[in-house]
């Protein structure tokens, strides 16, 4: 489904505009708006700010260049985009009038005037608005979708669902249209037609959604089971999805509440709720591939959209805060996460990223303490611990980080696969405070949880090689980490520079080349391949290497560092041994001049503080660890489309109960069981 989607021509031809937006760095606003006297001014301080990614400042020269020439069509359609890009739909809604009949802008502006139309509850104006040919499939899958709902508010249910059916190609269409048919059915009170519909989603939709898409399935078919009254089937159905792995934040808010005996309401409950859930559902699906920040721009209109017809739907708020923070605009975000009410299944996750978003603004004292509320208000929520511990840690406070995980692991009792990250975490404060024999514990633990985890194999293979010791085992991480990450710079930058460190240059070389074809943009990893060339002979490529660092904005000391070289070069190598496995030591050849062993490690990424949608690639059968010829060997079974783990072992084991033995034979898919495709391999029980 994710390959499927693809932006339109004329979505992009109306976007062309904001590309330069996705350079900004910071969620900074344009200086103090100044008076413009001439429209060219006007003009180019509008263009300006659009650079800037500073809406609210376009918005503003806009208006002012259209004092000055208020026919102008092209002003006209870069104000309307910069309107619906800021949110203000209902500000918009004059000039998509205005621009109706205009060749470029009237898909744009018909959309506009259909989403006021179903806002107004006039569903026969929206279908009218929504009249227009689509120019790619993900227009059609939008437009027409929103046409069924259309004709749903009008009472068409038959007509809505024929629309529906329609949207039968292409292939990637099929997950869309069948959630949308689910919720028409619940929303139409046709109860045992919405549980067949939901049911055939739930046993085989995971796999062609991302984990957030389907926990949102998840969430509505709960929410139907429980509106009738049949909260033990809301359970079951919460219960198998968060054991699969996917304890996205709403599934166990939503579980604690239906076990409690709450009757839930159905989350679909007009049929502008149904239109914006599509909107929802493309938006997230985009944002679950990444994508460049272009691709956040189309985010930010579909999700405007969507608000625009439910402007108080949690999932759309996450979703735009998110998108925020891709842009790295802090600010922003907290203002999305602020929105979320406290009685939200999201609420404690806006709370944790509205701190993790103050520590990003570098008011680190306010994130701390806000954090630190957060966690009194539940000490059981490991997420907490995760958040505050990640604001420490950003301040190069591991003392304090290290004295939190310690209470972090009071307070889990006996530690469960879920909890690997408080391990891996107080690993790295450990480590960051030279206190190894504490450190090293924390990642076996961590391995231990979580098998086959490759920041945590990473982390400690290469510490293991940095101290000179268990040299050979610490390599087998670092081999297999890159295994299960074969696209992660960082992690094949840990197997090049493990190499280099043991004097094994050609083979660094080879690892750092492509580390830096993966992160092209990172100077540690450039530096590294300059020490690599240096070291094989190739010196005019190493200086070349070098210099290139320098124009990769390097912190002070790497700058420092790289000047020194590029002006002498590296220092002859000095004899070093290390400790081989069998624990007599060989001399080798090592470099003293390497800096810290952190700054060989992937960096801690800007994530959510909940550990749950940590994604690590599968591995291949390829790359599996060979057993002993005498050991049992587990069945090897190819995934079909459309199968899960619970339909695998219903099939094969005679119990979709057994899915947890599939995981304990792949434990690269205990925290990310969404990872399997039709091809995959999985190792099944005897």
């Amino acid at each position: 489904m994710k390959a499927g989607i693809r932006i339109s021509a004329s979505v992009a031809a109306i976007l062309a505009l904001s590309i330069g937006m996705a350079s900004a760095k910071e969620d900074a606003k344009v200086t103090e708006i100044v008076p413009v006297h001439s429209f060219s001014g006007a003009y180019l301080a509008a263009r300006v700010a659009e650079t800037d990614n500073d809406l609210d400042a376009a918005v503003s020269y806009y208006k002012r260049a259209l004092t000055f020439d208020a026919e102008n069509l092209m002003l006209q359609r870069r104000l309307l985009r910069a309107l619906i890009a800021q949110g203000s739909l209902e500000e918009a809604l004059p000039y998509a009038n205005n621009l109706v009949k205009d060749e470029e802008a009237s898909r744009l502006a018909r959309l506009v005037l259909a989403i006021d139309s179903f806002r107004r509850q006039d569903f026969s104006g929206a279908e009218k608005w929504l009249e227009v040919a689509p120019e790619s499939d993900l227009d059609r899958l939008i437009t027409e979708t929103m046409v069924a709902w259309s004709k749903i508010g009008q009472k068409d249910i038959a007509g809505g669902l024929k629309v529906l059916d329609s949207l039968s190609k292409p292939e990637w269409f099929t997950p869309f249209r069948d959630y949308q048919r689910a919720i028409v059915f619940a929303y139409d009170k046709q109860d045992d037609e919405a549980e067949k519909a939901f049911e055939k989603l739930f046993s085989g939709a995971q796999n062609a959604m991302s984990a957030e898409t389907f926990a949102r399935l998840v969430e509505a078919y709960a929410t139907f089971l429980s509106s009738r009254g049949e909260n033990e089937q809301a359970l079951e159905v919460l219960n198998k999805t968060i054991d699969a792995g996917l304890g996205i934040s709403p599934l166990p808010v939503l579980k604690d509440r239906i076990a409690k005996g709450e009757k839930l309401d159905f989350i679909i409950d007009t049929p502008a709720a149904g239109a914006a859930e599509v909107l929802l559902a493309v938006a997230t699906e985009l944002a679950s591939g990444g994508g460049d920040a272009f691709v956040q721009l189309y985010l930010h209109l579909y999700l405007h959209y969507g608000l625009a017809l439910q402007p108080h739907s949690d999932p759309l708020l996450i979703q735009l805060a998110r998108v925020s923070e891709r842009l790295e605009q802090p600010e922003k975000a907290i203002e999305y996460y602020e929105r979320i009410g406290s009685g939200s299944p999201w609420a404690r996750f806006a709370e944790f990223q509205i701190g993790l978003n103050l520590a990003d603004l570098e008011r680190n004292d306010e994130a701390v303490e806000h954090l630190k509320g957060v966690l009194a208000e539940d000490p059981s929520d490991i997420r907490a611990y995760l958040a505050l511990g990640r604001v420490y840690s950003a301040q190069q406070d591991f003392k304090s980080a290290a004295a939190l995980y310690d209470q972090a692991v009071e307070a889990i009792g006996e530690p469960q696969p879920q909890h690997w990250n408080i391990y891996y975490q107080r690993g790295i404060a450990y480590e960051r405070l030279k206190q190894w024999p504490k450190a090293e514990p924390n990642f076996k633990q961590a391995l231990d949880l979580y098998p086959d985890h490759p920041q945590v194999l990473n982390y400690l293979g290469y510490s293991w090689i940095d101290m000179n010791m268990n040299l050979d085992e610490g390599m087998k991480l670092i081999r297999r980490a890159v295994e299960l990450r074969p696209s992660d710079g960082y992690i094949v930058d840990s197997l090049g520079w493990a190499h280099y460190k043991m004097g094994e240059y050609e083979q660094a070389v080879e690892n750092l080349e492509r580390a830096v074809s993966l992160q092209p943009e990172d100077p540690v990893l450039n530096d590294h391949l300059g020490d690599g060339y240096w070291r094989t002979g190739r010196k005019l490529e190493a200086i070349y290497q070098w210099s290139h660092v320098l124009d990769l904005d390097p912190d002070d000391d790497l700058k420092k560092s790289v000047e020194e070289k590029i002006e002498k070069g590296l220092p002859e190598p000095e004899p070093k041994k290390f400790a081989n496995a069998a624990g007599t030591a060989a001399p080798v050849v090592n470099d003293s001049s390497d800096s810290p062993a952190e700054t060989r490690k992937k960096p801690e990424p800007k994530d959510e503080a909940q550990p749950t949608e940590e994604k690590p690639a599968p591995a291949t059968p390829e790359t599996e660890p060979t057993q002993a010829e005498s050991a049992p060997q587990p069945a090897v079974y190819t995934v079909k489309a459309g199968q899960t783990l619970w339909s695998i072992a219903a099939e094969r084991l005679g119990n979709g109960e057994r899915f947890r033995e599939i995981l304990e034979l792949n434990p690269e898919l205990r925290r990310n069981p969404n990872a399997i495709r039709p091809g995959y391999q999985l190792r099944l029980p005897e």
